[in-house]
């Protein structure tokens, strides 16, 4: 996040994504949808998410190696390995051999074809092992996708692990990917994405028998309408849970390894703090490479195992769900929302959120700084329905809990374009939000969940 309108590395990304708005076309996030879509008035939602997360899920996935798993937690690993790859890690230079296996999804029709995709994941990957996440899909005009990398990931970073990475430089001339988001490249012409498969190749040192499981695999299609403006909800759920406040500023010059703290670490210190609303806990064991003298050492570990290493920062949001997921009985996925109709939904069911947006100065009351691109926590809703957020661009850790004015919040984190500082439009984030959530759902959060189309 940065306080004075400064392009971040995600804003930078967004604004190459946003290009096509300034020659008169749209943001690939951007299409046309039903007005009001996602706000609860029986529209339908311009957002597709489909996770597979059963036994019967990973059953009906075509395998080459792996093996589905059942349990309290069903999930896919290693059986036999198929073969032996070598793997170059382009941010240490070093070659190694691994075994590995491969698990498909069957093929995805999108209800709601899309110019966005988001995938998302949650794996236990002990010490020597790790997983490439891959997505390969049809248009519109019948043409396939090449397989795209979404994302190579290990929750640890030591000598036998990979540097968690994006891949950059991936396209095929109608679509790109952004760090970890698909993108069609102009909108305008009406070309989406109608359907997509996943792959996951789970990888290990040959010779051991170690083995990544995992237990979710999903993604998130979107065709979210292009607009400066978007619909005023009315208040509905009044409430605040009682989220943990955690502080990015209090960690400027921290690690610069890690992006250098600070502005840099919204995403993390969000998780952060909603991992422990859940209970999750660091040990001491865990900390004790973090310097004594720091305060919130956790915050900086979730930097470090959030960071991707080609994207030089902290905020890969399938990243943080995959953090988040580490922590024993915890899940997370990436998804939009439709209004804070569905928030209070959420709130209502014990459920916080972590939110996506971007904003000028004098956009946010209150605010005191102006930024191009923000995650904070959304805790709870006023009686008069205005935003109880913990938001990490405070002074100090008292300082987080902030009251945002409803009509003003809405719309600097649903819509889709916006004007910057400079006064030329760029792109907004469209409701795009992480959810962190009991692996084992009570019947009501299940029930808020399914309401905002996460299963």
């Amino acid at each position: 996040m940065s306080r004075v309108e400064q392009p971040s590395r995600r804003a930078l990304l967004a604004a190459a994504v946003a290009a096509a708005a300034v020659s008169g076309g749209v943001i690939p996030a951007a299409a046309h949808a039903a007005p009001g879509a996602g706000t609860g008035g029986g529209a339908r939602r311009p957002v597709d998410y489909r996770a597979w997360t059963t036994y019967g899920d990973w059953r009906r996935g075509s395998v080459r190696g792996a093996r589905p798993v059942a349990g309290a937690r069903p999930g896919v690993v290693i059986g036999t390995p198929v073969g032996t790859t070598d793997y170059t890690d382009p941010h240490t230079g070093t070659t190694a051999a691994w075994e590995y296996a491969t698990w498909t999804s069957p093929v995805h029709r999108l209800t709601v074809p899309a110019t966005e995709v988001i995938a998302s994941w949650n794996a236990h990957t002990p010490s020597g092992t790790w997983i490439q996440v891959d997505l390969k899909g049809t248009y519109s005009d019948g043409t396939d996708t090449p397989w795209y990398v979404m994302g190579r990931w290990t929750a640890g970073d030591g000598e036998r692990d990979i540097r968690r990475t994006s891949v950059d430089d991936q396209g095929d001339g109608k679509s790109s990917i952004w760090t970890d988001t698909f993108s069609v490249d102009d909108a305008s012409t009406g070309l989406r994405l109608v359907s997509y498969r996943l792959r996951l190749t789970l990888h290990r040192r040959p010779g051991t028998r170690g083995t990544p499981t995992v237990w979710r695999l999903g993604a998130m299609g979107s065709d979210v309408p292009d607009r400066f403006t978007v619909p005023a909800s009315t208040p509905g759920h009044a409430g605040e849970l009682r989220v943990p406040r955690y502080s990015q500023e209090i960690h400027k010059g921290q690690y610069p390894e890690y992006d250098n703290g600070g502005e840099a670490w919204c995403s993390p210190t969000s998780s952060q703090m909603i991992i422990e609303y859940w209970g999750g806990r660091l040990t001491e064991e865990q900390l004790a490479w973090v310097d004594p003298t720091y305060a919130d050492p956790q915050v900086c570990h979730a930097a470090r195992y959030t960071y991707d290493n080609q994207y030089e920062g902290c905020g890969n949001w399938p990243f943080n769900a995959a953090y988040a997921a580490t922590f024993e009985g915890l899940q997370g996925v990436v998804t939009r929302l439709g209004s804070l109709t569905d928030l209070e939904t959420l709130i209502a069911a014990g459920i916080p959120a972590i939110t996506s947006q971007s904003f000028l100065e004098e956009e946010l009351t209150g605010a005191g700084y102006g930024t191009s691109g923000h995650l904070m926590t959304v805790i709870g809703f006023t009686a008069d329905g205005d935003v109880i957020a913990n938001d990490p661009a405070s002074d100090d850790n008292d300082a987080v809990r902030r009251v945002y004015r409803r009509r003003e919040w809405e719309n600097i984190w649903l819509r889709t374009k916006r004007y910057n500082a400079g006064g030329k439009v760029v792109s907004g984030t469209g409701g795009v939000c992480y959810l962190y959530f009991p692996a084992h759902p009570s019947p009501r959060q299940r029930k808020a969940l399914a309401a905002v189309g996460v299963r």
